[in-house]
């Protein structure tokens, strides 16, 4: 029998008797990240990092218990052995290992391998099988350092301050939004959130998590707002009567889907950054070759091409459909 196997329900330990993101109510969920994709209402328990575990209460508004474990906390379920480890995708991101009989597996869940500062950076984890996403598992997605990308967010916004125009930047509400408020505060100061973004900027403090100041914009301050001070917004934003008042604007999409020369202009952006909190695809090769698997199954994303490449260097590949998608990278979620 399989350390762990995917069923209806999502990724299960028969052992531990446990899923791991699971798409459909459980009894245990170990949960990798509070993106809506890989964390879901109707599980009887819960068990994630301290710092999701606020935001698992805040999005899921869910009666059930939540437990939590640091990272590199062992503990025994069912006599099967399991960790968290950070992803380095978003604060509080953790992929999972669990071990049985001198056999190890590694879910990766969301991950980067570029450290940016706001989340724990991803720490490679040695096992015989490895569950790894691959989002973006084609060679044409290879990120710029976050760095060169945040200098030239900063440039749009001081020539659409210069031009009397305010900078809107579309990012999901939990991870992306944080990195873009700490990557433009040494440069610009204080950003104007929407207020999606505000209430999860307050649950993951509550868990412990430093951020730059902000304001949560509010319609009574409306005209006070200067146009120095840049707009983070959810993607349906984009198009809304609510973003009207801010006009005139000029809109910046941040995805790692901007990468895609032409990308921008589906969704009639002025600006597109390839800002992504997932690994591109050396990214995704390094973890793989880090882990030192002898078998890799690939989830979501460009999975085929990805396990094809993996092969080609010698590695026994699989690839597995899951509910798990790229909806934190989307230009729709969430309400404006």
């Amino acid at each position: 029998m399989s350390l762990l196997v995917f069923r209806p329900e999502g990724i299960y330990c028969p052992k531990g008797d446990f899923y791991i993101d699971p798409w459909r109510p459980v009894p245990r969920a170990l949960i990798t990240h509070a993106h809506s994709d890989h964390a879901r209402r109707g599980m009887g328990a819960y068990l994630c990092h301290p710092l999701t575990a606020p935001v698992l209460r805040h999005r899921l508004s869910t009666p059930a218990p939540i437990e939590t474990a640091e990272y590199g906390q062992t503990l025994r379920i069912n006599g099967t052995e399991i960790s968290l480890h950070p992803a380095g995708h978003i604060p509080g991101s953790a992929q999972i290992k669990v071990s049985l009989k001198g056999e190890t597996w590694v879910v990766t869940g969301d991950f980067k391998t570029e450290a940016d500062g706001l989340s724990t950076a991803f720490e490679s984890q040695k096992c015989h099988t490895l569950i790894s996403e691959c989002t973006f598992g084609l060679p044409v997605y290879r990120w710029q350092r976050q760095e060169l990308i945040f200098d030239e967010m900063h440039r749009w916004h001081l020539h659409n301050v210069q031009n009397g125009r305010r900078s809107v930047f579309l990012a999901y509400s939990l991870g992306k939004a944080q990195r873009i408020m700490q990557g433009l505060y040494p440069r610009i100061g204080e950003c104007l959130l929407h207020a999606s973004i505000a209430a999860t900027n307050r649950a993951l403090e509550a868990g412990g998590l430093q951020l730059p100041p902000y304001l949560q914009w509010t319609a009574a301050d409306h005209s006070s707002f200067p146009l120095s001070m840049p707009l983070i917004a959810t993607p349906s934003a984009a198009g809304s009567p609510w973003l009207r008042r801010f006009s005139p604007y000029r809109l910046a999409v941040c995805s790692g889907w901007m990468q895609i020369r032409g990308r921008k202009r589906q969704i009639a952006a002025d600006a597109g950054f390839a800002l992504s909190d997932h690994a591109d695809c050396p990214g995704l090769l390094q973890a793989v070759k880090e882990s030192g698997c002898g078998r890799l199954i690939a989830t979501h994303g460009y999975t085929h091409a990805f396990a094809r490449y993996c092969e080609g260097i010698g590695i026994q590949t699989a690839t597995e459909e899951t509910f798990f998608g790229d909806a934190h990278e989307s230009e729709t979620e969430e309400e404006a």
